[in-house]
């Protein structure tokens, strides 16, 4: 089977592990993956069956013939860290722990985590509660080398994360702040209010984010165009280039020397364009296009 090619880029896309892990891996061969992010369950659930011997075999397998890597997973839309119900917010813990021990035992390095919803109770306390939950889990979870990656919201309803200093503030709020990480969305981001397409919006962007937790804790970017308009606060992808952000905000993202190597991943809409290309290749394709020499 034919490996990834090296490239100091890492484009990839999220992609489908029905009928088993290493089929993400097949079909990222299909459409030129660098790199992957998949779900290590049903995101639709709370929980589900043990990870078996053989399908960690099979995941590692896989990994190795294609050499994509690295890989990332996208935790459960369930969870909420924020919640003000206690009771909610523990089985989100334990489901949290759940996921990180998955990814550990097939090698994901990273779990996107949306941050939470405060539910009409104010981001200072929601905030704080997710801070505290992060802690409950990495201490269920000590030795584990994946790490929780905090994405950055569209700010939907009471959703945190939506300005770039509430990730930087859960982060501080956290002991073990080294065992976070930041996502960034590209669609979120603008979504927003934050004008990646403009050269000075964007920069001032990326010096905001450093002040507020580090550009070397980004570790992940979903890279998704934005059917809705800048500060729209919705959170609706659309192909790159086909959408309000346009050509000239993922030129700036791909192009910017702070952020190579980190992986940027699809979360398009699937299925095959109208010349009968699937979507992911095309997006693919117009990302590399678009880096400089």
């Amino acid at each position: 089977m034919a490996k990834a090619k090296a490239s100091r880029h890492k484009f990839g896309s999220h992609l489908s592990v029905a009928g088993g892990f290493q089929n993400a891996f097949h079909e990222g061969v299909e459409i030129g993956c660098d790199c992957l992010q998949i779900f290590v369950k049903n995101q639709r659930q709370w929980k589900a069956k043990p990870i078996t011997v053989e399908q960690i075999a099979a995941y590692k397998q896989a990994a190795t013939e294609t050499g994509i890597g690295p890989v990332v997973a996208h935790a459960s839309y369930l969870l909420n860290l924020a919640s003000p119900e206690a009771e909610n917010r523990d089985k989100s813990i334990k489901a949290l722990v759940d996921e990180l021990e998955r990814c550990e035992a097939l090698g994901v390095v990273g779990l996107v985590l949306h941050p939470g919803a405060h539910m009409k109770d104010g981001d200072d306390k929601g905030i704080q509660r997710i801070s505290a939950s992060l802690d409950k889990a990495h201490t269920a979870t000590k030795g584990i080398a994946c790490r929780v990656l905090l994405e950055s919201t569209a700010g939907q309803g009471t959703t945190i994360g939506h300005e770039v200093e509430h990730l930087g503030r859960i982060i501080d709020g956290v002991k073990a702040g080294e065992r976070l990480g930041v996502c960034l969305d590209t669609c979120h981001l603008f979504a927003a209010g934050y004008d990646i397409r403009n050269t000075d919006a964007y920069e001032a962007m990326i010096q905001a984010m450093d002040k507020s937790f580090g550009l070397d804790r980004i570790a992940c970017i979903h890279m998704n165009d934005s059917k809705h308009e800048l500060g729209s606060r919705r959170d609706r992808h659309e192909h790159i280039g086909e959408g309000c952000i346009g050509r000239k905000g993922f030129v700036n993202v791909v192009n910017d020397s702070r952020l190579v190597g980190v992986p940027m991943i699809l979360e398009t809409e699937k299925g095959d364009d109208d010349k009968g290309r699937p979507y992911d290749k095309v997006n693919l394709d117009k990302l590399r296009r678009m880096v400089r020499a």
